[in-house]
């Protein structure tokens, strides 16, 4: 594939005139973010909305259908937010307009395949170029110029289409290779499982102190950007957008056990099932001795009780932080119920990962028909 993109004929185009503008609007005459938006999905609250968020394809929240105009088949761009600004996501879906974002609909017809090859073509041009002080509004995003392939002088949908089919049969592929290799290609749901999330309802709680069951956490050490040296380690430092992993370097520094979990210095908690590095801004708990599905569900329990504002640039979270920390888990006859935890845990996975096995499975399924008949 690398090859067809070598060899491919590229031509500039400016963004404002493949694309509109779409002017989307709330239909009622007052709006009540209690009341009028959900950040579930569910059968009253089902059309996706875009706003200032960075990943989960720039949908936060969800409203009603009779609330909000909407539009499909368009691209969505952020244009505010420290971290989001530029962000841009493809949204073949019927979709509205919150705030802090837009859709733009391209000016000829495109499938799913185009769409996505677009966006990307979109953000790579503007990402870079926008930020917090210069947020990344119609205005200046049309002026701005994308690279897509070429033939006979107009843009070639056809390799287009080609390249990202090829692409997705790839990866599925490969998605389905790993899931066999993990195990987790097995979605059905034993009877413990069940019954444990049966039974979530009934579960007793009690609060405890994260130092008294793994030991002091730790604290990793500042490294500058202009001291690292390219590497296969990840380096993880303060942030959301690629679960904190800033770089991957070859420097000699601590590493950090798989199977343990990573608070930053706003309160964020996220499991590591890798070995890594981390800056002075990451407190490390030592989780390495249970299994990595209480592990996971620990870490639920951390972030929920130091991501919630607390925590910031002028209060950061640290070591020390972490050992004072109290977090409720499930408990039974006065002790942590690990076992309780490691069913709830696989049971979430597994109903997690149900649709993607069967995404993966109907996908290439299809494509084996597609080469049959052929």
């Amino acid at each position: 594939m690398n090859e067809k993109l070598q060899n491919v004929q590229w031509g500039e185009y400016r963004i404002g005139d493949l694309f509109e503008k779409l002017n989307l609007k709330f239909k009622k005459s007052k709006f009540d973010k209690i009341n009028d938006i959900s950040k579930v999905r569910t059968s009253e609250f089902n059309i996706p909305l875009v706003n200032a968020k960075f990943g989960d394809n720039g949908i936060m929240y969800y409203g009603r259908k009779n609330d909000f105009e909407t539009a499909s088949m368009t691209i969505d761009i952020v244009n505010d937010g420290a971290i989001s600004t530029g962000s841009v996501y493809p949204q073949p879906q019927a979709t509205g307009v919150l705030y802090n974002a837009y859709l733009i609909k391209p000016l000829f017809d495109v499938n799913n395949h185009m769409l996505y090859f677009l966006s990307t073509t979109i953000q790579k041009s503007i990402k870079e170029k926008f930020g917090y002080e210069n947020k990344a509004g119609w205005e200046k995003v049309k002026k701005e110029f994308i690279q897509l392939p070429t033939k006979n002088g107009e843009i070639d949908f056809e390799f287009i289409d080609a390249y990202i089919s090829e692409l997705e049969e790839e990866r599925i592929s490969e998605l389905s290779a790993y899931l066999t290799v993990s195990g987790l290609d097995n979605y059905e749901l034993s009877s413990e499982e069940k019954e444990a999330l049966e039974n979530l309802n009934f579960v007793e709680w009690e609060s405890y102190n994260l130092e008294r069951i793994f030991g002091k956490s730790t604290r990793g050490k500042r490294l500058k950007s202009d001291d690292r040296i390219a590497g296969s380690l990840p380096f993880v430092t303060a942030g959301e957008a690629d679960t904190g992993i800033s770089d991957f370097i070859g420097n000699d520094v601590e590493v950090f056990s798989k199977n343990t979990i990573t608070i930053d210095m706003f309160g964020s908690a996220k499991y590591r099932n890798y070995n890594y590095g981390g800056d002075d801004h990451i407190a490390v708990v030592h989780t390495e001795k249970i299994k990595s599905e209480s592990a996971i569900f620990v870490t639920s329990a951390i972030h929920k009780s130091s991501y919630n504002g607390q925590f910031n640039y002028g209060r950061n979270f640290y070591a020390k932080d972490a050992d004072a920390l109290n977090i409720m888990l499930p408990t039974k006859n006065n002790e942590i119920d690990f076992s309780y935890m490691e069913l709830l845990i696989s049971a979430v996975q597994k109903l997690v990962i149900k649709d993607v096995v069967l995404y993966a499975d109907n996908k290439i399924e299809a494509t084996k028909k597609i080469v049959e008949s052929n």
